[in-house]
């Protein structure tokens, strides 16, 4: 069967000639396409669409199929012939397990959607509000005109606090904020070199990056369960998300097992929080590099609440702050490749895909595709306005994902991101100090390398 819904064939049409995809050049002996991936991989995921929009890569002894066009992306994303699955999220397991709702599939996903899905319903985000204009004045109280930020640092402060506080009921000190900061970056960069050239036994051997990235790992598996163990020795129950997880049941009504809890707080706290700490760091980029966007929150932000403190009720208001996140977004996805599985012979763009293949993805390139967007390489946040958006092609942008797939946490995210820069374009200009660098850090997700700034009163 085809990705879309099609008609059934009528007696006597042939059955359409699929091809095969070509073959990406780039390829070395050995490593294939892995070591143009990790050499420059933004620049070729971006080249591939100039080969089709479907074509074939070899990474080590593994064919994988790229997908280089919206439409492409769009009806993989929405189709039952692919499931979660492939090279990125093999390289995920040792971080999200086999049971978190970030990686199951089927009967097991569709549950676990019912038990997280009340906590990011639209109508339940507003109780989170003052946590989140708390921590977000938080973040603008704490910096000092002509001190020196670490972004890096700084935002995954902000994002986990966030996250902890809003989902799982916990007042988490800024010490596990810093080891979730430490341990999230040693551990997706040895999960992107583990995507890309697949060498099994290799990663292994005691060697020193092998041995960082065991150590990082298991802080971060050790935080998961401080935080499990203190709730169950609290006795409480609050409203939260994580009590959802301990009383939720499994398909034959028993309770959920220890491995699932475990995995379900690792999906709710360290991929949520990496995306969006990451974004927040594009995000002072920006606001860095753009001033005068900078400014135009600013002055947006003073119509709207009349000079008082940002609040999350004004978050909906804020339609050029909301158009300065999305932009972000565009141009620099935390989330930059996703990988998924053919669960049956199929095609895709009249190729055929046959069961077992893995197929990948980039909202990197997808998302700067001159084919979709005029001067795509350019901030331009104004291209979201009503009468503007309608030009640019269906899927070239989803940066929740789309479908069943489709990220529950997305207004969640879309708040705290607006309220953040709302609240630091307000109080601050940004300027990058020496020994800063934007440079984009290329892992499972893109962050800046070294993001220093200069905050400077307004």
């Amino acid at each position: 069967m085809t990705v879309e819904q099609v008609k059934p064939e009528t007696a006597g049409t042939p059955a359409p000639v699929l091809l095969e995809p070509p073959l990406a050049g780039g390829g070395v002996p050995l490593l294939g396409h892995g070591w143009p991936l990790l050499r420059d991989p933004l620049a070729f995921m971006s080249r591939l669409r100039d080969h089709g929009d479907v074509v074939r890569l070899k990474l080590g002894p593994k064919t994988v199929y790229a997908v280089t066009t919206p439409a492409l992306t769009g009806a993989l994303a929405l189709s039952p012939d692919y499931h979660i699955a492939g090279p990125l999220w093999e390289s995920l397991e040792g971080l999200l397990g086999k049971k978190g709702v970030a990686t199951a599939n089927g009967p097991q996903h569709r549950r676990q959607r019912r038990t997280i899905q009340p906590a990011f319903r639209l109508d339940a985000i507003p109780a989170y509000g003052p946590i989140m204009e708390e921590e977000a004045h938080a973040l603008t109280e704490r910096w000092k005109p002509g001190e020196t930020v670490d972004c890096t640092t700084e935002s995954f402060r902000v994002a986990v606090r966030i996250a902890a506080r809003c989902l799982l009921r916990g007042d988490y000190m800024d010490e596990r904020a810093e080891r979730l900061c430490t341990a999230l970056a040693t551990v997706f960069r040895g999960m992107y070199r583990r995507m890309v050239v697949p060498l099994g036994p290799l990663y292994r051997l005691p060697l020193p990056a092998n041995r960082e990235f065991n150590r990082a790992l298991a802080d971060l598996h050790l935080l998961v369960d401080e935080i499990v163990a203190e709730r169950r020795a609290s006795g409480q129950k609050p409203d939260d998300l994580l009590t959802a997880l301990l009383q939720a049941k499994d398909e034959n009504g028993d309770p959920i097992d220890e491995q699932e809890i475990h995995d379900q707080v690792v999906a709710i706290l360290t991929p949520g929080s990496e995306t969006v700490a990451s974004t927040i760091m594009w995000l002072l980029q920006a606001l860095a590099e753009h001033p005068e966007h900078a400014d135009k929150v600013r002055d947006e932000v003073e119509s709207v609440t009349g000079g008082r403190p940002v609040a999350f009720e004004d978050v909906r208001k804020l339609r050029h702050t909301n158009n300065v996140v999305v932009e972000a977004m565009r141009l620099r996805p935390a989330v930059w490749i996703l990988t998924r599985r053919a669960v049956t012979d199929t095609e895709l763009g009249g190729y055929r895909i046959p069961a077992g293949a893995d197929i990948v993805y980039s909202p990197y390139a997808i998302q700067r595709d001159a084919k979709s967007y005029d001067r795509n390489l350019e901030f331009d946040p104004d291209r979201w306005l009503p009468e503007r958006v309608k030009d640019i092609p269906k899927y070239a942008m989803s940066p929740f994902s789309v479908g069943n797939r489709k990220c529950p946490s997305d207004h969640f995210s879309m708040a705290q991101l607006t309220l953040i820069t709302a609240a630091l374009a307000t109080r601050y200009r940004f300027e990058q100090v020496s020994g800063s660098d934007d440079t984009t850090r290329v892992g499972i997700t893109l962050r800046p390398q070294n993001l220093l700034l200069r905050p400077v009163a307004r």
